[in-house]
């Protein structure tokens, strides 16, 4: 997008004082795709690791009561006197089992991101910031800026 060759520069009073030509990064090409993919990659590096406990549904001694029983062949509490005894453990499917495929702390939380493209989003996204029209589309009011870029 074409941005304006001189933009004005204002005193701490908030009068014009002149104007100055805009440096050159801010004619830098908008790509939105790079700025998300950045974005997204950075936010990646600010999680922290989590997972649950190995020793989860592992804390009840289960077997399975093998075939001919009329019932799945999944391990099952043993013993008697208590509504624990016969459910199915360990399992997936039973509750109080473990989950499917466990979290675990060593997955790859955080992502490298190849400094040129950092630079070039970052370019990008300053570039983006002179263009009055995309900076009033997210709804933002701008009526008491004297103009975009504000200088």
């Amino acid at each position: 997008m074409t941005s304006r060759p001189l933009v004005s520069v204002f005193s701490v009073s908030g009068e014009k004082a002149g104007e100055t030509t805009l440096p050159a990064v801010m004619n830098a090409p908008l790509r939105p795709d790079l700025i998300q993919f950045v974005h997204t990659n950075m936010n990646k590096n600010k999680r922290q690791a989590y997972a649950v406990n190995i020793h989860a549904s592992k804390k009840v001694v289960a077997s399975s009561w093998g075939t001919g029983r009329a019932v799945a062949r999944i391990p099952r509490v043993g013993g008697g006197g208590t509504s624990r005894s016969g459910q199915g453990a360990f399992g997936n499917m039973c509750r109080g089992g473990r989950m499917y495929n466990p979290s675990k702390t060593w997955r790859k939380w955080n992502r490298k991101i190849n400094i040129t493209q950092k630079r070039y989003a970052v370019a990008s996204a300053l570039a983006a910031s002179a263009v009055p029209a995309l900076v009033m589309a997210p709804g933002h009011v701008g009526d008491e800026v004297p103009e975009i870029p504000f200088g």
